[in-house]
């Protein structure tokens, strides 16, 4: 079943990233409408080390997030067209309303754990897949 936070209902997804360490599998809910972007993981007050949050937009394009509401600290991993890591903002202050870019066109943004990118070992450049 679906997690539901206010009136928002995610779905999960699996999600894998190709990295020179090996394949990593992450279990994601998918914020594919204005109100899950909208919602994302603001109130959550924890997040297992292999979960996150896809946001999926229609079109590549700079995006811009921030942290209001959020009380987790965030690596934010984000990704082009090509499914692939176009660049990786890492440790993203909670309650902040910074603007944190993608600095290049991106159509989709993995929000993990802050630290996680690293431990991870993510680059820009691997490979994302999802599978709904």
């Amino acid at each position: 079943m679906a997690p539901a936070y206010g009136d928002v209902l995610f779905n999960r997804a699996s999600l894998t990233i190709e990295t020179a360490n090996g394949p990593v599998l992450l279990d994601v809910e998918i914020a594919d409408t204005d109100p899950k972007r909208e919602q994302g993981l603001m109130f959550r007050r924890s997040l297992s080390e292999n979960q996150g949050m896809i946001f999926l937009f229609g079109r590549e394009r700079e995006i811009t997030m921030w942290m209001k509401n959020t009380f987790i600290p965030l690596d934010m991993v984000f990704i082009g067209d090509d499914w692939r890591v176009v660049s990786i903002a890492q440790n993203a202050e909670p309650f902040s309303t910074d603007v944190i870019s993608s600095r290049r066109p991106a159509s989709r943004v993995l929000e993990i754990g802050a630290g996680q990118a690293k431990k991870l070992g993510l680059k820009v450049g691997d490979r994302v897949s999802l599978k709904k």
